[in-house]
């Protein structure tokens, strides 16, 4: 710190503009921001019954039985209904936003942003693929 300069404990309040809290609401674009960050929650709780699931498998066939009774009830049901939804809204909008996060670079061309968006969906349709494959034959 420099010796001529005084600490002082008051410092001066700086100008800022009052944003609403609905200050999202004013435009499409930011709607659909807001809404892709508000679907993280339905992605938590995808992860969370995925453990539930794992832990529920772990503890014998009469706790999965339980588990499974419990989330055959309508409202469990309606509930997965929403967070599939909203699953697969966050992660068309990610693979969409794919491009802008991760910028490939062979030599000096750049890797067009359909080839890194394309790619992400074309793993996503194999590995799902491979996921309904594995499940109607096993």
């Amino acid at each position: 710190m420099d010796s001529s300069s005084e600490y002082s404990l008051h410092h001066p309040k700086w100008h800022r503009h009052r944003t609403p809290i609905f200050w999202w609401v004013k435009r499409w674009v930011y709607i659909c921001f807001i809404g892709r960050e508000m679907t993280s929650v339905a992605v938590a709780y995808c992860a969370v019954l995925l453990t539930m699931v794992y832990r529920a498998l772990q503890s014998g066939p009469e706790a999965y039985a339980a588990l499974m009774s419990l989330l055959s009830h309508p409202a469990i049901i309606v509930l997965h209904v929403f967070a599939l939804l909203a699953v697969l809204y966050h992660s068309i909008t990610w693979f969409n936003l794919s491009p802008k996060a991760m910028v490939f670079r062979l030599g000096r061309w750049r890797v067009p942003d359909l080839m890194i968006s394309g790619g992400n969906y074309a793993a996503w349709l194999l590995i799902s693929g491979v996921i309904a494959w594995a499940y109607a034959t096993g």
